[in-house]
């Protein structure tokens, strides 16, 4: 169970905001400052599409070492790929749950793509792994 009692109030202003690469490079990250508000118990970041065009290892199938990660999409589309689940593209409104340490890919996803994703423990290990059977 988390200890919010020692978490800190966060105001993120969007004018002092800055990207910065992170773990995919076809993205930049835009981090919300929950990880040191709540002490590493959570990360929150938008992610959004750059103009790099190159592949990255994370468009192999992959897990996140991780006990909670929603995505709600801001804008765009992206398909992904779930272990159990099938194909799925996500739009702008849409909101996923990916449930802990499921397989998944990203096949394709729009120029404008761009989610705000919140995932628990802030320092989450990503993996790539053998597809699913």
């Amino acid at each position: 169970m988390t200890d919010c009692n020692n978490w800190e109030f966060i105001h993120h202003s969007a004018e002092s905001a800055t990207w910065t690469p992170g773990l995919r490079k076809i993205f930049d990250y835009r981090d919300l400052g929950i990880k040191d508000g709540t002490n590493g118990d959570f990360v929150a970041h938008v992610i959004r599409r750059n103009q790099t065009e190159s592949a990255d290892g994370v468009q192999s199938w992959h897990v996140h070492d991780c006990n909670f990660q929603l995505v709600y999409v801001l804008n765009g589309w992206a398909t992904f790929e779930y272990e159990g689940e099938g194909e799925r593209t996500i739009r702008k409104g849409d909101t996923v749950l990916q449930v802990p340490m499921i397989k998944h890919r990203e096949i394709a996803c729009s120029d404008d793509f761009e989610v705000l994703e919140i995932v628990s423990p802030a320092d989450f290990a990503t993996r790539v792994v053998e597809p699913p059977a």
